[in-house]
């Protein structure tokens, strides 16, 4: 018998599971086999790929980040909510995005599960991320069936996501935690994330085609963020706290708008003219002469904003797509005069909608995020949308009346 053999019979005679020793899937010993090959230790450690200064441009670039926010709606919010991280890979396994609560995330990067760590299988052995890349399928790998015993402790899933257009291999979403992550709902969890990622990239190839982009756009997100990110002239810019309030002004009021406009939306009724002029003297050497014009100020390029998407979907009546969008409030650390109105002038728009709607999963959807957890109307609302026998009757009202005590309301009149 050579080593491979006495390695995996090894294995499989110290496989257990839930407390009984089990047999070895197919897929598990396969994996195995392959990583003894490639002459993996299975004490060995998830090295690095990045330094720190790539990690930050290298995904900026790649295709993924267009839907890494709806990836963290979906997953990443569940995941600070819970005992698990996820994590989004490039087609090479190496991790782009952690996301998790921080001591979570602390005891991930003690197994090297850290963005910027490199989880192809022929790198760390096997594991849901990388052997889903090396057998092109979502796959879950539970504890002991890991190569590496330091990964052992922990439970996986994840899914491969495809670009729709050309069907190449773009990447992997992965759930990692506890028991939990091994389970069958984890599986689909992240198999119907790499759906949606897969048709959101779909849509927007679709977008670009139909509006003859010809990559002369400005790009903004500045959805949940603390600052805004700006892809102008395929560069990729993160704009300093008053940059993004002045760059989300002028994206809002495209015709341009005069310094003493821009300046009473910036500092309120105080004129800060000359600070202004200051501002825009470095927004401008920031993201170039031709695209940030004087007199009226304003952006000479065609924007897509996150934001704005959000408020054309509520125009059109697309609320399941609004929520999708709404990755938390515009700038929510801003308190310049025009972003404030705008913030809550988009909030407002959509809890109307989601107050008015008779779709179920679509309050759900809003009672989940972190703009709608305590809103109490739409915790109502949902309740009278639910039958008495739904799953989900017991918590919604055990939360309404959470949030009625919270309130000081008196819970008989709920």
């Amino acid at each position: 018998m050579d080593s491979i053999d006495r390695w995996l019979h090894r294995r499989h005679e110290e496989f257990v599971e839930g407390g009984e020793q089990q047999p070895v899937r197919g897929l598990v010993a396969a994996s195995w086999s392959r990583s003894i090959a490639a002459g993996l230790r299975s004490d060995a450690a998830a090295p690095f790929a990045f330094r720190a200064d790539e990690l930050a441009s290298y995904r900026a670039e790649h295709p993924l980040a267009a839907v890494f926010p709806m990836l963290y709606d979906v997953l990443g919010r569940a995941a600070v909510d819970s005992d698990y991280v996820m994590a989004v890979g490039d087609s090479d396994g190496r991790l782009l995005w952690v996301c998790g609560r921080p001591d979570v995330l602390r005891a991930a990067d003690g197994i090297h599960f850290s963005e910027g760590a490199w989880w192809a299988e022929r790198q760390v052995g096997t594991n849901a991320l990388g052997t889903s890349l090396e057998v092109a399928a979502p796959i879950q790998i539970r504890s002991a069936e890991h190569f590496t015993t330091l990964v052992q402790p922990w439970s996986c899933a994840a899914a491969p996501i495809y670009d729709p257009d050309t069907q190449r291999l773009l990447g992997v979403v992965d759930i990692t935690g506890g028991v939990d992550a091994g389970s069958p709902q984890s599986l689909a969890l992240v198999r119907a994330a790499a759906r949606m990622a897969e048709a959101e990239l779909g849509r927007l190839t679709i977008l670009r085609k139909l509006t003859g982009d010809t990559g002369r756009r400005m790009q903004i997100a500045a959805l949940g963020r603390p600052d805004a990110e700006v892809r102008v002239d395929d560069r990729d810019v993160r704009l300093s706290r008053r940059h993004s309030d002045i760059v989300v002004l002028l994206a809002e009021h495209p015709e341009g708008l005069t310094a003493e406009e821009l300046s009473d939306a910036l500092y309120g009724e105080t004129d800060h003219r000359s600070s202004l002029r200051g501002e825009m003297t470095r927004l401008r050497a920031l993201l170039g002469a031709d695209v940030v014009e004087s007199r009226p100020y304003r952006l000479r390029r065609d924007i897509s904003a996150d934001w704005l998407d959000t408020a054309d979907d509520l125009d059109s009546h697309l609320l399941s797509s609004a929520l999708r969008r709404y990755a938390g409030p515009l700038l929510p650390q801003s308190d310049a005069p025009g972003v404030v109105a705008s913030r809550n002038r988009l909030e407002n728009r959509i809890r109307s909608a989601v107050l008015m709607t008779h779709d179920v999963d679509l309050v759900v959807a809003w009672t989940r995020s972190y703009a709608g957890v305590n809103d109490l109307s739409a915790w109502e609302h949902q309740l009278t949308l639910l039958s008495p026998g739904s799953p989900l009757w017991q918590s919604t009202w055990s939360e309404v009346r959470r949030l009625r005590r919270d309130y000081g309301l008196d819970e008989a009149e709920s």
